[in-house]
């Protein structure tokens, strides 16, 4: 309770405040996190089926994996952490959300200050001319109709650099930060795990590993996501 007020106290004491969201984030949603050992799909290691390589030569399996997880995902829809984080944004005590995450879930919940480091599975692109597609068209396995190349959703694939906007928009705010609070995240894929030393602001790390990655913060809770922004919310509002 003591490392719950002392988030709530940074929070309403900060004139800046970035939260960074992971997987650990978006599983309490019902999500599966691909990373994790349980999470590998049809014993395929996500990291094969979500790679620059397999779109570009396997792109069969390719698109029954984001097909699949399309579908997983209209099942799912935003816990009460994420409603909390649009709230406080709506208060004032949150000032952008940067998300590894893929689902829009923290748009769909209410927050408009976003960077999408890794993209959105909500849109969809040709991977040859990047002009729009529709949902409808990468589930039908159509080609892009300006130039016949493979359509696919507009997610950071391994392989490929993040989106230049999101990032900027993240490593700046983050600069400018009192309070920067990680979520849900390991913090093991680069480059996003560098953002949170990017700070001269206090950091606060919540995950329900903690991990060696955790060391350097200012104040490390244990915890799931959900539950915990919950704990520091009735704190807020009681």
């Amino acid at each position: 309770m003591k490392e719950l007020k002392t988030v709530l106290n940074w929070l309403q004491s900060s004139k800046q405040t970035v939260i960074l969201t992971g997987a650990g984030m978006s599983t309490e949603s019902g999500i599966p996190d691909f990373r994790s050992s349980s999470g590998w799909w049809k014993n395929i290691d996500p990291q094969t089926v979500a790679h620059i390589t397999a779109l570009e030569n396997n792109y069969d399996l390719f698109h029954e994996f984001y097909s699949m997880r399309l579908s997983t995902l209209d099942s799912c829809e935003p816990h009460d952490g994420h409603f909390i984080l649009a709230d406080w944004e709506k208060r004032g005590l949150v000032h952008t959300i940067a998300t590894q995450n893929v689902d829009g879930f923290h748009a769909k919940a209410g927050n408009q200050n976003i960077a999408e480091l890794h993209g959105s599975i909500q849109n969809f692109r040709c991977h040859r001319c990047e002009s729009q597609a529709t949902r409808e068209a990468f589930l039908n396995k159509e080609k892009c109709p300006n130039c016949g190349g493979k359509l696919r959703p507009n997610v950071v694939l391994f392989g490929e650099s993040l989106p230049e906007d999101s990032w900027m928009k993240a490593l700046n705010a983050i600069r400018e930060a009192e309070l920067v609070i990680v979520i849900g995240t390991s913090l093991e894929v680069y480059p996003v795990n560098q953002l949170p030393m990017m700070t001269k602001g206090k950091t606060v790390f919540i995950n329900k590993d903690i991990t060696s990655n955790a060391n350097g913060f200012d104040l490390v809770i244990e915890g799931k996501a959900k539950e915990i922004l919950t704990n520091i919310n009735l704190l807020l509002t009681h």
